[in-house]
């Protein structure tokens, strides 16, 4: 080699150790440094062409009501605007529903929710089309709103029919069994609150088409919409993601109608379009994690094991389809949680309100359905007089058992998982001092829980869990990756780098992964699901296997040897010949490879194996596998306020045999305290009206460091995944965020200490002081009505 970079190590230190940064190692983000210098560049960090436009979008004030009419002509003389679009002036599709229809780009007619978008405006600054916007003089006719599930149940308000899975015959297990019990719980949604709002900047292409930078979960998704609302083929639409400042799932569907608007905007004038939602445009326009009312009734014996059970959800889905159908069905899978239902019916309600279109967001569905199981178990425990914990012991699934699903159990390693936490956590021990505790303390009781998590890991529609990915090797050794994952700060694009490093054994530093990009990989899956780095990873690795057998079999034919007689090692490739081992540094032999005509070059592609769903008859195998994972949290709350905090967490999680510990671990902690956010602190909250009062951090809280329990304990389950994923890891993503339910229990625990643990006191969630409060005074008002 004529030349190597003075970035790299020289080879002959590289051979004298292994490669840096592989697999089961530790490894920072590949974008640390960036984040804390502010160097990482976002979308509204990118240098403005000349002409750059600004947009903004004029927003309905009515819930449910007709257009009357619509004067912008205030809004088009207003200063700096340069052009406003309505409904009739898209060219193309004019309902962006992501799978069904029902999302319309601007409201025409009628309006479904405050917020829904009426018009837009492209201005010279952002202030200007800000300004502008607030000059429409639109009128209604006002028509009744449906604001709450309840009453979306009772008239059968529905953006999908009901949908039921079931497994035996559950009334006649309930019925039998010597006990039976029935229960409710509401759990309000969440917003995402990711740091970087929806931001797109489009610029019309030479060709007529789109260059679309977007913060988006799903870019081809964003092609394909803009495309259409252009009525262009999709390959005149290239969409690039280098990252988002957050996702959560909140950009999974809902980055795609800024981008489309924008889109329209650039089209007509021939300029490039910025938009960027302001905070509280962003709170009011967009959907957020759905609200659900759980409610169910079980029957089980006298040490609490179920017999069978009987279970409705119910979410809020908004005034359209959007991810709801999969989002309640997901709520539906997971209703058991880690827990044998036994002979059971789940019932989803899939309920039409005229409030935003609510989306996914991290687990969804899957965390409102795990509250249902986790407030049987506590609600049977206190009926049966026993420690929850025992009782959901008792009721964990066996490898061998079925799900109302259909699914068989395997590979289930709960039982040790949770007999490890309880251990490493003493939790008997602290059992027994915090019943001290709080018997001798009036007013300050502490409160204990221990909850499993069981998350299942694919898309639940099939054709989702596919991806793809491009692998370049340069006459200098060096990597060049892309795939169809995004990166919004999750560690995807560190891990898949590691995986094509692990391939050829060479330097993490080799490796180098670009934006998401149609134009290199097409028709890519949300990264969504917790699928990035098990589609990604394993389509990246497919691509290294055919560049490396291309490499072996060249090594072959060059020196007359078998393949077993070539090893990639230490940044170099080896060869036993006759007259003994041959090396070459990655990058000679790669260049050698190139002059020999070798390409050098290869896509690759995963699918996953095993997983389907019968959805007309509510059976199959909708997950390749289940994450596994449990927490145990102590809190502290002061019965005459409802004021709390969290005094320690512990953690076992389990991620198969981890890809890089350091980042699993951050997701970990990041997904604990999130959950704990959506179960404590953060509170959605509308007027009577249908207007988003939570609509700021003023108002709505989201969890800060000082939240943080003191002591906070997290390992990883030391157990490879059963399946063959890439390197027998698991997903880390999503499951996570269900063992804050640990808190809100640990909560309840410490309001039912007031009752002597005869009780379990009602407590929906967000469970703020005040509703803490609540279950305190229910406590009291039982123990002093058994006295």
């Amino acid at each position: 080699m004529s030349f190597m970079s003075s970035k790299l190590d020289a080879y002959e230190v590289r051979r004298k150790r292994p490669a840096k940064g592989k697999i089961g190692k530790d490894q920072k983000h590949e974008s640390a440094d960036k984040h804390v210098t502010g160097e990482a560049v976002y979308i509204d960090d990118m240098p403005e062409l000349s002409g750059t436009l600004h947009m903004a979008v004029g927003q309905s004030s009515e819930a449910h009501a007709e257009i009357l009419s619509m004067d912008l002509s205030a809004v088009k003389a207003a200063p700096g605007v340069i052009d406003v679009i309505v409904y009739d002036d898209v060219p193309g599709e004019k309902d962006i529903g992501p799978v069904f229809k029902g999302d319309p780009i601007f409201a025409t007619g009628k309006v479904e929710y405050i917020g829904q978008p009426l018009f837009a405006v492209a201005a010279t600054s952002f202030e200007e089309a800000k300004r502008a916007v607030l000059l429409a003089k639109v009128e209604y006719k006002t028509l009744p709103a449906v604001l709450e599930i309840e009453d979306a149940l009772k008239q059968e308000f529905f953006v999908h029919p009901p949908h039921t899975q079931s497994k035996g015959d559950y009334a006649a297990a309930i019925k039998n069994a010597p006990n039976q019990l029935s229960g409710e719980i509401y759990v309000k949604g969440q917003e995402h609150f990711y740091l970087e709002s929806q931001a797109s900047y489009v610029v019309p292409t030479e060709d007529k088409g789109m260059k679309v930078y977007t913060s988006s979960q799903h870019p081809s998704e964003v092609q394909k919409l803009v495309s259409e609302v252009l009525d262009l083929p999709i390959n005149y639409v290239q969409v690039e993601v280098r990252r988002m400042g957050g996702g959560f799932g909140g950009k999974e569907t809902q980055a795609a109608p800024w981008a489309c608007m924008a889109a329209v905007l650039a089209n007509r004038l021939r300029q490039p379009v910025k938009v960027r939602l302001a905070r509280q445009d962003d709170m009011v326009m967009t959907g957020k994690r759905h609200d659900f009312l759980n409610r169910y009734t079980v029957g089980f014996d006298n040490q609490g094991k179920l017999h069978g059970s009987d279970i409705m959800v119910a979410g809020k889905c908004g005034y359209s389809p959007d991810l709801s159908n999969s989002i309640v069905d997901r709520a539906m899978f997971h209703s058991d949680n880690a827990y044998n239902l036994q002979d059971a019916r789940v019932v989803g309600n899939r309920c039409k309100t005229h409030t935003v279109s609510n989306t996914a967001f991290r687990g969804f569905g899957g965390p409102q359905g795990t509250m249902v199981a986790e407030l049987i178990m506590d609600d049977v425990a206190r009926f049966v007089g026993k420690d929850p914990l025992d009782v959901r012991k008792i009721n964990l699934y066996q490898d061998g058992d079925i799900t109302h699903y259909g699914q068989p159990i395997e590979h289930y390693h709960m039982a040790e998982l949770i007999e490890q936490l309880e251990n490493e956590s003493e939790y008997r021990k602290r059992r027994e001092a915090i019943t001290i505790f709080n018997q001798s303390n009036a007013y300050t009781k502490r409160g204990l829980a221990l909850t499993p998590v069981k998350f299942g890991i694919s898309f639940t529609a099939q054709h989702l869990n596919q991806a793809g990915a491009l692998v370049h090797i340069y006459t200098d050794g060096s990597i060049h990756v892309n795939h169809g994952g995004t990166e919004m700060g999750q560690g995807l694009f560190t891990k898949v780098a590691q995986i094509v490093a692990n391939e050829f054994d060479v330097d993490l530093d080799m490796v180098q992964v670009s934006s998401t990009n149609t134009e290199k990989v097409p028709n890519t899956s949300p990264t969504a699901a917790s699928s990035g780095t098990d589609l990604n990873g394993k389509a990246a690795q497919n691509a290294c296997m055919t560049i490396k057998q291309r490499l072996v079999e060249f090594a072959c034919e060059k020196f007359s040897v078998n393949s077993g007689a070539v090893t990639f090692e230490n940044n170099h490739v080896l060869i036993q010949t006759d007259k003994g081992v041959e090396e070459f540094g990655f990058g000679p032999f790669v260049e050698m490879a190139y002059m020999n005509r070798v390409s050098l070059s290869s896509t690759g592609y995963y699918k996953t194996p095993k997983i389907y769903y019968d959805h007309a008859n509510a059976t199959g195998r909708p997950f390749f596998y289940f994450a596994l994972g449990a927490a145990c949290s102590e809190v502290e709350i002061d019965t005459l306020t409802g004021e709390y905090q969290v005094l320690r967490t512990d953690i076992i999680h389990d991620v198969g045999q981890s890809i890089n510990p350091a980042i699993d671990i951050g997701q970990i902690e990041g997904g604990f305290i999130q959950g704990m956010g959506w179960l404590t602190t953060e509170e959605l909250n509308w007027d009577e009206s249908g207007h988003l009062i939570s609509n700021g951090p003023a108002n709505y809280k989201i969890p800060t460091s000082s939240d943080m329990p003191p002591i906070f304990n997290v390992r990883l389950f030391d157990r490879a995944n059963d399946e063959h994923t890439i390197y027998n890891s698991k997903a880390v993503g999503e499951p996570p965020l269900m063992l804050g339910m640990s808190v809100w229990l640990a909560l309840r625990d410490a309001a039912a200490s007031v009752a002597d643990y005869k009780v379990a006191p009602p407590l929906d969630t967000p469970a703020t002081p005040e509703r803490v409060l609540n279950a305190v005074m229910f406590a009291q008002q039982h123990k002093a009505g058994a006295v």
